[in-house]
């Protein structure tokens, strides 16, 4: 199975340069990476021409958002599985390949295989050798994970009304409501540094929580869409009250992002059955 890499990035060059490096040294090596340069002003483009000039480079000179640069990539890989990667992240294993191809091979009901990360957002995690077994869960980080492309092409894929984060939720979500599993595999480690660039937590918080409702709202059965689309304004707003009063002001900003986007959710709409959606309730969210 030949196996592409995808990365998408934002002014983040030393990261990604640390990344392309890393996974120039696996062994056997990707069959193709691919890059979206999403928006960059910091000079990306130039220095992956220059130092690494076999990537393929999609440049956006303004940001269409990290999900729709995915869903980019994925119409375009000529790869059987995608490694999905950030420009801060790679695989500790240099033959994890080798480990993904006998993987998806001898189990075609795999759609998405997500694994453990060292990461520095959490210290503890840096020493931890054990990770547990293998299980079922219903997300997984485009930080480290592959995916199967014709599953991938099946479904409605990653969302780009999202602009960013959510997307992985939402498409686990798909994959489980019509089938598929998505299993944590703990014989692969992602190293992740986590940069800080570009980050704000509250804004990440935001639009993970806007997103959520707008994939609640384009993939739950009536009736209980209703109820569903409450719980999570519910959670998310419980979720501010314990981070303090300078978050729960500021809550109602992504309310109205997600009720001006309600109309073009209800367009994309496409509503799993209901059993297909309770099962992937059902699984773990947490990894480790």
């Amino acid at each position: 199975m030949k196996i592409s890499v995808m990365i998408t990035t934002l002014n983040r060059v030393t990261e990604l340069e640390r990344t392309l490096a890393r996974v120039g040294e696996l062994q056997p090596p990707p069959d193709e990476v691919w890059v979206v340069a999403d928006g960059c002003t910091d000079g990306t483009p130039e220095v992956v021409r220059e130092k690494f000039p076999a990537v393929r480079l999609i440049v956006h000179e303004e940001s269409q958002g990290s999900v729709a640069s995915r869903a980019e990539v994925m119409e375009q890989v000529s790869g059987e599985l995608v490694l999905a990667l950030d420009d801060d992240s790679y695989p500790e294993q240099g033959d994890c390949l080798s480990t993904l191809v006998s993987l998806f091979e001898e189990r075609p009901e795999v759609a998405i295989a997500t694994f453990p990360q060292r990461t520095d957002e959490y210290p503890e995690s840096l020493e931890q050798t054990d990770f547990g077994k293998e299980k079922m869960v219903r997300s997984f980080p485009n930080s480290g994970a592959c995916l199967r492309v014709s599953t991938y092409r099946e479904l409605p894929g990653f969302e780009p009304m999202f602009f960013h984060m959510y997307e992985e939720p939402d498409y686990a979500l798909q994959c489980i409501g019509n089938g598929w599993e998505v299993l944590f595999c703990p014989a692969v480690v992602i190293r992740h540094h986590y940069s800080g660039l570009t980050r704000s937590e509250m804004r990440n918080h935001h639009r993970h929580s806007r997103n959520e409702f707008w994939s609640t709202l384009m993939r739950c059965p009536f009736p209980y869409l209703l109820g569903m689309m409450f719980y999570r304004a519910f959670s998310q707003a419980r979720y501010a009250c314990k981070r303090g009063p300078s978050w729960v002001v500021r809550e109602p900003l992504w309310w109205w992002q997600a009720f001006l986007g309600i109309p073009r959710a209800l367009r994309r709409r496409k509503a799993l059955t209901w059993s297909g959606y309770r099962r992937w309730l059902r699984y773990s969210r947490s990894q480790v």
